[in-house]
């Protein structure tokens, strides 16, 4: 013989269940909110009004940037317009993962006859690389970079 459904047999998988859920969206909440980074950017409408300006002057340079990660080095090419390496008076990139930033890294990059590398250990999996470099002009270069190590 079974035991006849309730109503307290159904609140209780109605409140189980609510709760499971509810529990669940805590915790991607929480998840979602302790891993955003914070403020991109102090000002929006200003960023964006600069933003075709740099574009323009970047895009006017005409650089093009090969990446590679092997043996514990990573190693980026700039080369100009006529493919010779790039007139490059600073250069600097912040190394991470896209989903958070606990793994964020700066390496100290070193020029080795136009090539820049540095020593890096990156574990399998998707990186996001934030190149930032100014060309011997003066003229801002950015450029988002991702980058996939395989295991």
């Amino acid at each position: 013989m079974s035991k006849p459904l309730t109503g307290r047999k159904v609140l209780l998988i109605a409140v189980a269940a609510f709760g499971v859920i509810i529990a669940v969206n805590v915790v991607m909440a929480w998840q979602a909110v302790s891993t955003f980074p914070g403020l991109e950017v102090e000002n929006s409408y200003v960023a964006s009004q600069e933003f075709d300006r740099n574009k323009a002057a970047q895009d006017a340079l005409g650089w093009n940037v090969s990446t590679e990660y092997s043996g514990g080095k990573l190693s980026f090419v700039i080369r100009d317009k006529q493919g010779l390496p790039a007139r490059v008076a600073s250069f600097d990139a912040l190394v991470g993962r896209p989903t958070h930033v606990r793994e964020d890294m700066k390496p100290v990059f070193d020029n080795v006859g136009g090539i820049f590398v540095a020593p890096v250990d990156l574990s399998p999996g998707v990186w996001l690389v934030h190149l930032d470099a100014k060309a011997a002009d003066g003229t801002h270069f950015r450029q988002r970079i991702d980058l996939f190590v395989k295991g």
